[in-house]
């Protein structure tokens, strides 16, 4: 009696390793569509994460954009800051130069800057810097134990 045709509980040995091998291949095959399927799902779920950082990104470059606009920016320069455009006579020729050089820097005028203004606690008073505290007119004193 030869091996394939040898019988257990009246089916042929060739036909048990035959649905051995079938549900062997069923399994792996359901196993390999579930990993598939969890990367799959993974695979969107960063693909929306990036579109959503795209999205997020151009608008990022649109609040930039505003912001650099060179309107606004001149114009909050003048608003808070209190610059403007430089008149004529302070532009310089070509020729001006060398004597501009050897003249050296202007002399530095009193800071405008609010942080400028409260270390130095000049009495002056700067438009949005609230005064300083006045002095209190008897020191505090800390409390001592006794002996």
């Amino acid at each position: 009696m030869s091996l394939l045709n040898r019988r257990v509980r009246g089916f042929r040995l060739i036909d048990l390793v035959g649905a051995g091998v079938l549900a062997a291949l069923i399994l792996g095959v359901y196993l390999a569509k579930t990993v598939a399927g969890r990367e799959r799902a993974e695979i969107a779920r960063v693909e929306r994460q990036i579109a959503a950082e795209k999205a997020r990104i151009r608008l990022l470059q649109a609040e930039v954009a505003h912001l650099e606009q060179p309107g606004r920016i001149e114009r909050l320069s003048t608003l808070y800051l209190g610059l403007e455009p430089i008149g004529e006579k302070r532009e310089a020729r070509a020729d001006q130069l060398v004597e501009l050089a050897r003249a050296g820097p202007p002399p530095k005028a009193a800071a405008f800057s609010p942080v400028a203004a409260m270390v130095a606690r000049s009495d002056a008073a700067v438009p949005g810097v609230p005064p300083p505290p006045p002095p209190e007119a008897q020191p505090v004193r800390l409390a001592q134990a006794k002996p």
